[in-house]
């Protein structure tokens, strides 16, 4: 009976201690790989699509027995105040673990790896927080003034040569934690948002983006497949701004009120019904698109609700008034990710279902040309 407790509770002290360590270390889950990462590519950061966004570096992760390139991205803070700490992979019981990225209102320790554009290794340089609205620091960060003019420039010395993807072990970068981000790493954190875990997925179905294919070295176009689209579709649409400057004060006040509110959302608009010449394949995708459509609305009422209830929980005016600003934009922030989401869904099932709208078998007219 004695050693039966022994070991219960040298097992319990165990698992204690492996908790411990993990929540200290922010070791994400998965296993030890005993083959370093490859290096960082060199690649160009796209244009910040508005206020709030937050530049999350490109990085290695694993997945399916091979590495495969997370291209870096802008993303919209989770909360005003928060800065991201990203991901990296270190060495430690004879393998390389990836220790998880987080939100939080400080920036803690990814390693001492030089993801650049402001992530030199240690803290970010890339902008900064001042009284609710995010300030794009333009030396290390593409800013387009025309649609953001919260921009300051402060010259950052980065070692671009520094392509390192890994800590500690051979070849690794041998730095450690500083005092300031080990209290940083103990501080309330925001696991990563649904876009930034939908853009993994993405990045991981990408086989042009998996190590084993591109040598280390992702191509651009790739790169850009694997970003969300609202980065990348965003400043296009707004390049014609400064012709149609002079025209905005008139036009101003018939200017729709900005999407603050959950139920400011517009539902997507329903893609025409699919008419593959199969009927049941037909179904099916329709089957989809309602499923979609009732998920997406269920949504905007639970964020609705959740926004209203902050609403009901503040004083009465005027003492509201001071907590009213922070509240309107954290629900701005939240109804812009959602909407992002949504796009994002539409566009998924859209791309999942356009392969199979095209028959694989070439048509009578083609099959007498070259190559058919």
């Amino acid at each position: 009976m004695r050693f039966i407790l022994s070991v219960r509770s040298l097992l319990f002290a165990l698992v204690l201690l492996a908790i411990s360590a993990a929540s200290s270390a922010q070791i994400g889950f998965g296993v030890s790989i005993r083959v370093a990462p490859p290096e960082l590519p060199v690649y160009e950061q796209p244009i910040a699509p508005g206020d709030g966004y937050i530049w999350t570096p490109g990085y290695w992760a694993y997945g399916d027995d091979d590495y495969y390139w997370v291209p870096g991205a802008w993303v919209m803070a989770p909360e005003v105040g928060y800065l991201w700490t990203p991901g990296y992979w270190g060495w430690g019981d004879n393998g390389y673990l990836f220790h998880d990225g987080y939100w939080g209102t400080q920036v803690g320790f990814y390693g001492g790896i030089n993801y650049g554009y402001g992530y030199g290794g240690h803290g970010y340089e890339g902008g900064r927080w001042d009284n609710g609205h995010f300030f794009y620091n333009q030396s290390v960060s593409r800013v387009n003034v025309s649609i953001n003019r919260n921009v300051y420039n402060t010259r950052v010395n980065e070692n671009s040569g520094n392509r390192v993807s890994f800590n500690g072990g051979t070849g690794g970068v041998q730095v450690r934690a500083t005092s300031q981000e080990e209290a940083s790493g103990r501080e309330h954190h925001i696991a990563p948002v649904a876009a930034q875990t939908e853009h993994v997925q993405t990045a991981r179905a990408n086989p042009e983006l998996r190590a084993s294919a591109n040598h280390g070295k992702p191509s651009a176009s790739a790169e850009n497949s694997a970003r969300p689209t609202n980065e990348t579709a965003r400043p296009e649409t707004e390049a014609s701004r400064p012709a149609a400057e002079a025209a905005r004060p008139a036009a101003e006040t018939n200017r729709p009120s900005p999407t603050i509110h959950a139920k400011d959302i517009q539902p997507a608009e329903r893609p025409a019904a699919p008419n593959t010449g199969n009927a049941k394949t037909d179904k099916k995708y329709q089957q989809q698109q309602d499923k979609l459509q009732s998920q997406q609305a269920k949504d905007r009422q639970n964020l609705q609700s959740k926004q209203e209830q902050d609403h009901q929980r503040l004083p009465q005016k005027p003492a509201n008034e001071p907590k009213q600003q922070p509240l309107e934009q954290r629900h701005q922030q939240q109804t812009q990710q959602l909407a992002q989401k949504h796009t994002q869904q539409q566009q998924q099932l859209q791309q999942r279902q356009q392969p199979a709208s095209h028959p694989s078998a070439p048509k009578q007219s083609e099959k007498g040309k070259p190559g058919a």
